[in-house]
């Protein structure tokens, strides 16, 4: 399958090391905007939006991990960054495990925050798929974002859960269940022992999509990691506890 071109934003010092910012499937580049001050001190940051969401294509058709992976690696191609470090949240981590392993010189650093070695098998990503191409994205909002926040998040800051919920509604639906596809079919258990850039996995404690023992058996694969919880968050932990989520990062990325 062909390459796309994905929609990219570049922040920060413009002889700085690079920092490709991946993020988790059914939000864009904008889920990182809590991370943006701390990072772009010291580093240029590279955001991207997968197929289908903002405004990067969505071809027809079925894409694999793989797929998505390979539109990371050709923008990081096309811009001449042959070696970056990189953060992943939720599944979107995936794509960097996959370069970890495939494509090894490309990466220096590795964060992963909420990520699992494998989809678990009562996720159904595929009905939640089959679900959007008969009856739209608004069939399965409410399924897709309610692991995102606490009930204390929803409480306390409505208007940035309403921010995502207007992000999710964008995206477009063929593209997004495409991804969803993909997902259906992840499993990386095999690829784990393959990827060894020093990598920083961070789960959160109440995580209701994948919780913190699914960050831990990815760790436990892997050569070089340290594990991390981040208590207060559910899935989108970069979000509801940016300050020990920047510390982490800063810590491992920066350093």
């Amino acid at each position: 399958m062909a390459l796309i071109p994905l929609q990219y934003r570049i922040d920060g010092p413009r002889h700085a090391p690079v920092v490709l910012l991946v993020p988790p499937f059914g939000t864009t580049m904008s889920v990182w905007e809590p991370q943006m001050p701390e990072l772009t001190r010291d580093l240029q940051v590279l955001r991207v939006n997968h197929r289908g969401h903002g405004s990067s294509p969505a071809p027809a058709g079925p894409c694999t991990v793989a797929d998505l992976a390979l539109d990371l690696l050709g923008l990081l191609e096309d811009r001449g960054f042959p070696r970056v470090s990189a953060v992943g949240a939720g599944l979107g981590s995936a794509l960097l495990v996959w370069i970890a392993a495939n494509s090894p010189r490309s990466l220096d650093r590795l964060a992963l925050l909420a990520p699992a070695p494998r989809t678990p098998v009562m996720h159904r990503w595929d009905r939640i798929a089959s679900r959007v191409r008969e009856v739209g994205l608004e069939s399965v909002a409410a399924d897709v974002m309610r692991p995102w926040f606490t009930p204390d998040m929803a409480e306390d800051r409505p208007e940035v859960v309403a921010r995502f919920t207007e992000d999710f509604g964008r995206l477009d639906p063929g593209g997004f269940a495409s991804v969803c596809d993909a997902v259906a079919k992840l499993d990386q258990r095999h690829l784990a022992s393959a990827v060894r850039v020093p990598t920083l996995v961070v789960s959160a404690a109440h995580d209701p999509l994948l919780p913190p023992g699914h960050g831990r058996r990815l760790a436990d694969g892997l050569a070089d990691a340290r594990f991390e919880v981040v208590p207060g968050a559910a899935h989108l932990l970069g979000v509801e506890r940016a300050d020990r989520v920047n510390e982490l990062l800063t810590e491992h990325i920066v350093r």
